[in-house]
C-alpha cells in the first residue's frame, strides 16, 4: 500500500476548529489560513505571542529539533481565541506524527499531547445572568 501523500484532520479546543494538513516535502512551512486573512507563517501568526508559538510545536521540539523541517503543514484555523487555536494544532501535530510513526507514541505520551483538553464554555442557565452568576439579591 503506497504512503499517504498527506496526514489531514479536524481537532478542536474550545471554540477552535483547526484542520491541518500535514505533508512530508522537508522544507518546514508551517501555513496558516484564515478565511477573512492573507497566508501567513505560524510563526508570524503567533507574533508576539512567543509561548504560544511554542506551545504549537511542542511535539516537535520534544521529539526532535530537526523533525519541524521535514515536513510541511497547511492550517485553517476559524473561531476560538489564539491560546485554544495553538493548543489545537498541538493535539493535531502530535496525532498525526504518531499517524505516520506508531512508535512516537511512547514518547509523546507522558507529555499529555495526545488527550484533548475537554473543558469548555458552560452554558447560561434560565433565571442567571451567566452561566453560574445569579441577580443581585437584594434584602428589602
Amino acid at each position: 500500500m503506497p504512503a499517504k501523500e498527506y496526514n489531514y484532520a479536524i481537532w478542536r479546543r474550545k471554540e477552535t476548529t483547526a484542520v491541518v494538513k500535514l505533508f512530508p516535502k522537508w522544507t518546514g512551512n508551517f501555513i496558516v489560513k484564515k478565511p477573512w486573512w492573507k497566508e501567513m507563517s505560524l510563526k508570524e501568526y503567533f507574533w508576539g505571542n512567543h509561548y504560544l508559538y511554542e506551545n504549537a510545536i511542542q511535539s516537535f521540539e520534544i521529539l526532535w529539533k530537526e523533525k519541524l523541517t521535514q515536513f510541511d503543514a497547511e492550517i485553517k484555523i476559524t473561531w476560538g481565541g489564539i491560546s485554544g487555536q495553538a493548543d489545537a494544532i498541538r493535539l493535531w501535530f502530535s496525532r498525526a506524527l504518531i499517524d505516520r510513526n506508531s512508535e512516537l507514541r511512547l514518547t509523546l505520551k507522558p507529555y499529555w499531547l495526545l488527550k484533548r483538553d475537554p473543558r469548555i464554555k458552560e452554558r447560561k442557565k434560565p433565571g442567571l445572568k451567566k452561566a453560574r452568576k445569579g441577580p443581585t439579591w437584594s434584602k428589602r
